[in-house]
């Protein structure tokens, strides 16, 4: 049996979440640790899934960052799957998506975009171009 105080992948998958919230909101580590009373390193260790964020903390984190608690585990059940137990585990061979600055940076533009059909045709771009990526590496293999 796994110790319950280790960090699990949906701690990993909140922690991500904290990042990007953090990065839309435009506050440092150091900016948001004063808000909830941390340091920046301990924002860091949430944030890289190194530590568990307790439910107390994530409330505190909620309210200061304006958005629901559940607005952390957005996303989750798409990289994990409930197991037997009820528990959600890592699927096999899935993983959280790495939350890059780079990655932040184009979700952050991507939602200043107003007009829905230049948005829809950008996510259309960028999906063929994974897709043409995609093919490319397994032709490579």
């Amino acid at each position: 049996m796994a110790d319950n105080k280790l960090p699990s992948g949906i701690d990993r998958v909140v922690g991500q979440r904290i990042r990007w919230r953090r990065k839309e909101l435009k506050l440092t580590q150091e900016k948001l640790g004063d808000l909830l009373g941390l340091t920046f390193q301990q924002v860091q260790k949430y944030e890289k899934g190194v530590n568990r964020v307790s439910a107390g903390r994530l409330f505190e984190m909620s309210s200061a960052m304006g958005v629901p608690i559940t607005y952390f585990f957005d996303g989750a059940e798409t990289f994990f799957a409930k197991g037997d137990s009820g528990v959600a585990e890592d699927s096999e061979g899935v993983h959280a998506p790495v939350m890059t600055s780079e990655v932040l940076d184009l979700i952050a533009a991507f939602q200043k975009i107003e007009d829905h059909s230049l948005r829809k045709s950008l996510l259309a771009t960028v999906q063929a171009a994974a897709t043409a990526f995609e093919g490319k590496q397994q032709d490579e293999d």
